[in-house]
């Protein structure tokens, strides 16, 4: 079944991802919690286009540490999210900043997940484009950080990526689903919705706990 991603933006959300995860046996598909969003109330959802980084300790004369990262954002098309694994947490690879959300932005991206840190925070607030990060910091990459590899199997915020993999962040955190599960996953967690909704509209009404969850085994 084909999804239409920005559709789904406004109905899913990463709990409920999350949990649907979880029934299918995908248990380690949330983020570890020091990946936060920027604005919480943007929602991220694209396929992923990763980037591996290693900690480097000198700037060498010479060489563009940037020129990976470059073809990747350069490379970016509508839809897609940039997954940036800096072996986070860290206080010392910051890969993403102002410059790098306008020229995402202009593409089409579909947002940022880092587990590194970010800078130029106000400008991109401004820009209200989606990027979910490990932490803030002021620090260029340069002598600090470089991407040696793109589009290419990481480890980011504790979860396994790959490229093409499903990438969802909201306020609760950033969950990650498995391309080759997706439609299973997005099929299970529609219904999951619809679950809450009736649970919602009956607890809201005075049903007890026990009682709504017998009829609609969601909590």
């Amino acid at each position: 079944m084909a999804f239409d991603l920005d559709q789904l933006k406004g109905v899913l959300y990463a709990a409920v991802l999350s949990d649907t995860l979880d029934s299918l046996g995908l248990a380690n598909q949330a983020m570890r919690p020091f990946v936060r969003p920027l604005d919480e109330s943007l929602v991220l959802f694209g396929r992923a286009r990763t980037g591996l980084y290693l900690p480097v300790y000198e700037a060498r004369p010479g060489d563009n540490p940037y020129a990976v990262e470059i073809e990747l954002v350069d490379d970016l098309r509508p839809g897609e999210v940039a997954v940036l694994a800096c072996h986070g947490p860290t206080e010392r690879i910051a890969p993403w900043g102002e410059l790098l959300t306008t020229a995402a932005k202009a593409r089409g991206a579909a947002g940022c997940v880092t587990d590194g840190l970010v800078r130029d925070i106000r400008h991109i607030r401004q820009a209200s484009f989606p990027v979910f990060a490990g932490g803030i910091g002021p620090l260029d990459s340069k002598g600090r950080g470089k991407m040696v590899e793109r589009d290419c199997t990481v480890m980011c915020g504790g979860v396994v990526v790959r490229p093409g993999d499903l990438v969802f962040g909201d306020a609760d955190g950033v969950v990650v689903i498995p391309v080759e599960r997706a439609s299973e996953v997005l099929e299970a967690a529609l219904a999951k919705v619809t679950g809450e909704s009736h649970t919602r509209e009956e607890l809201a009404k005075g049903a007890k706990l026990a009682e709504v969850f017998a009829k609609y085994g969601v909590l």
